[in-house]
């Protein structure tokens, strides 16, 4: 018994010694800030908090979750309202501001809202595997927004899992879709005929959870959402702008709850237990957008074309210069691009 014990704690000593080689491996290749951006994140913390939430705030009670949304309302005449849903553990307030006033000044209401989990979000019984919620369950959350607001239809707008939370409700629920466009999507992330979502992205995230801290300073767990983004821009060049993610990410963590890093694994659950959509979109008569980034490290770009094939008659945008985010010099494009969407008949 004594020899098993000892063997036991060996073998611990050693997975514990070889996974921190591997860690600190693993983190000297993970993109490090410049000097610049260390000085623009350590300007914002000396500064007033920004206020990031500009809109009017609610709760939308959806099977023991209470789902936190933002309801921004444009000045000029209403033409319609725009509903987005974020990816893969994030909250309402990843979506840029700059973003959603393309939509604004033009006349369109928007909405924005945390994942379960994230944000505001919570839920009543704690997250099990045995009985994880699916994309289909967080497409009803949208829905209940809509009811909540006492909205009918409006144009859905999804980036990554929120693009297959959004296929999901345009199949379930078509009365309440005016269009879909889906950003850096899959129809079905399993394809064995198309490559998989990359697996070294993963190990990246994780990597940038080490070396800035798993919850760590709030200097630390700023830089940690801006080198995340950077590891999902790939290969893709250009400007991060460093300082607005800054105050957006010091809002989070003082006027917020911050930012929950296990819902991600819990949204990858309910990726995984997705069925294929191919099929089920191939019969929906709405307008429907499909925007891809050409370098998306994440999700290839392949994902996109194949629906696109499925779709003879989806509009397509595919970005050059774009990873797996919403680059700033893109979304003149983007926007544009889902503008002309929007007034599209059936």
């Amino acid at each position: 018994m004594k020899l098993f014990t000892s063997t036991t704690k060996r073998f611990k000593k050693a997975f514990l010694f070889v996974t921190s080689c591997l860690v600190i491996s693993s983190c000297a290749s993970v993109p490090k800030l410049s000097k610049k951006e260390k000085q623009l994140i350590k300007e914002v913390l000396k500064v007033p908090i920004r206020e990031a939430v500009l809109g009017e705030t609610g709760i939308a009670k959806v099977a023991g979750h209470q789902i936190w949304f933002e309801h921004q309302k444009p000045t000029a005449v209403k033409k319609g309202t725009v509903m987005l849903i974020m990816g893969n553990g994030n909250d309402a307030l990843t979506w840029p501001q700059n973003f959603i006033s393309g939509f604004l000044e033009e006349g369109y209401s928007v909405i924005r809202f945390d994942h379960r989990e994230t944000g505001f979000s919570t839920s009543e019984k704690k997250w099990k595997a045995k009985r994880a919620y699916s994309l289909n369950d967080m497409s009803e959350d949208v829905v209940v927004i809509l009811d909540t607001l006492a909205i009918r239809k409006a144009h859905i707008v999804g980036v990554s899992m929120g693009g297959m939370i959004a296929q999901i409700l345009a199949i379930e629920h078509p009365d309440r879709v005016a269009s879909l466009t889906a950003v850096m999507s899959s129809a079905d992330v399993t394809d064995p005929q198309l490559s998989p979502m990359s697996q070294e992205i993963f190990p990246a995230m994780i990597s940038a959870v080490f070396k800035h801290g798993f919850f760590g300073s709030t200097k630390g767990q700023i830089k940690r959402q801006i080198v995340h983004r950077k590891i999902l821009m790939g290969a893709a060049t250009g400007q991060i702008d460093v300082r607005t993610m800054a105050e957006t990410s010091l809002y989070n963590l003082k006027k917020r709850e911050g930012y929950n890093l296990l819902s991600a694994r819990h949204h990858f659950k309910a990726i995984q237990l997705a069925e294929p959509r191919y099929e089920a979109l191939s019969q929906l008569s709405i307008p429907i957008l499909l925007i891809h980034g050409e370098e998306d490290p994440a999700m290839p770009v392949a994902h996109s074309k194949k629906l696109a094939c499925l779709l003879p008659d989806s509009d397509t945008l595919w970005v050059k210069n774009m990873g797996h985010d919403l680059p700033d010099a893109a979304l003149d494009e983007i926007t544009k691009k889902m503008l002309s969407l929007f007034t599209k008949k059936n």
